[in-house]
């Protein structure tokens, strides 16, 4: 695949808690000079990003960041303010605790009043994989598409790990195409965005995909 190809599927992201408005507005420019997919950044920034870019590229935020432990209501106001500020999407993660507990449709409740708070716009779900069995991601496959979301999620980055291969193909043969797929956390290579794009990812959710192919077109080691 080429470097356009794969760009375009990446959010370009920052979520550090230390981020300013200047690293946010350097992470616009690098995506609308890449045409990344979207920039991907914490709420307090979109309204700002939102009426520097015009449009340029879509802003996505996250949603009960990055432990997924506050209230549904909690949730939804995050998503509408979000939304009222200029988000066209939003990666959301899911109550864990309750997932581990076995209360399932309070999982896919508190997904689906999120999807009902930013209508069409696009909702990503993030289950953090590092955290699960594999039988609860095959679970979490199931809550995710019958809740309605767009994407699921493998992780925010913030746990003990992130994104696997083997998370991904379990993904796609879960989802069989109810929804698609974005894998997230750890991604060290143009290598890695390939294989994960091959295995069924349709997004990749990173901080240095373009600082890579910097790297790798200049001939030095990332």
């Amino acid at each position: 695949m080429t470097r356009q190809q794969i760009l375009a599927k990446v959010d370009h992201t920052l979520l550090k808690p230390e981020a300013t408005w200047a690293q946010i507005k350097t992470l616009c420019d690098e995506a609308v000079q890449e045409h990344t997919a979207s920039i991907c950044i914490n709420p307090v920034y979109v309204k700002r990003a939102a009426d520097y870019l015009c449009g340029r590229v879509p802003v996505c935020t996250v949603i009960g960041f990055p432990l997924g432990a506050t209230s549904t209501a909690a949730k939804v106001a995050e998503a509408e303010q979000a939304l009222a500020d200029g988000a066209s999407e939003f990666d959301m993660v899911i109550h864990i605790g309750a997932l581990k507990a076995g209360e399932y449709e309070q999982v896919e409740s508190d997904i689906r009043a999120v999807k009902q708070a930013v209508g069409d716009k696009v909702l990503k779900v993030i289950i953090e994989t590092c955290l699960l069995t594999d039988a609860e991601k095959e679970k979490m496959c199931d809550i995710v598409c019958s809740a309605g979301a767009d994407f699921i999620k493998t992780s925010t980055g913030f746990s003990t790990g992130g994104a696997t291969f083997d998370d991904i193909a379990l993904f796609a043969r879960c989802v069989k195409g109810r929804c698609k797929i974005k894998a997230a956390g750890g991604i060290r290579s143009v290598a890695d965005m390939e294989k994960f794009i091959e295995l069924g990812a349709d997004r990749l959710g990173t901080s240095s995909a373009i600082k890579i192919f910097n790297q790798q077109e200049s001939g030095g080691a990332y």
